[in-house]
């Protein structure tokens, strides 16, 4: 039997978290996240393949492959939330649950933070909470496996 999995992915710039604007993210590493997120799927009984780029096309290209092989996601698109349609038209087409999480509340952020492409497709949003964040969209997902 295949372990259920969940797919986590990363975008621009969280692979410098912990050295860039710590006011701002805390100093949290990308490889802290990645411990956060195998913990809390293995409480669930999920395995985690947890990935990071700099790309939007990477991004998309790593969403299509929910459509077969994860039974959710869970996605900080950082900066390309606010800009992506191309994100937001490749969550769209998944018929798994995607969580969208940010560390920080986009909301509480500069007004071009306002918009959000991916959330208007995703299951649901966890912004603010900082790593934790993590964690929560990760049991969110599991929830909803049933």
């Amino acid at each position: 039997m295949t372990e259920s999995r969940i797919l986590v992915l990363n975008g621009p710039n969280l692979d410098i978290l912990g050295r860039r604007d710590p006011e701002q993210y805390g100093t949290v590493t990308l490889q802290d996240l990645s411990h956060i997120v195998t913990e809390e799927a293995a409480r669930h009984g999920l395995g985690v393949d947890f990935r990071q780029t700099n790309r939007e096309g990477e991004l998309v290209e790593w969403l299509h492959e929910a459509l077969d092989d994860f039974v959710g996601v869970v996605i900080n698109p950082a900066a390309y939330a606010h800009t992506s349609v191309a994100l937001h038209d490749a969550v769209e087409a998944l018929t798994v649950p995607v969580v969208e999480v940010h560390l920080s509340n986009t909301w509480k952020r500069e007004p071009f933070r306002h918009v959000d492409h991916v959330a208007t497709a995703a299951t649901a949003v966890i912004a603010g909470a900082g790593a934790d964040g993590y964690r929560l969209a990760v049991a969110h997902v599991a929830s909803l496996q049933g």
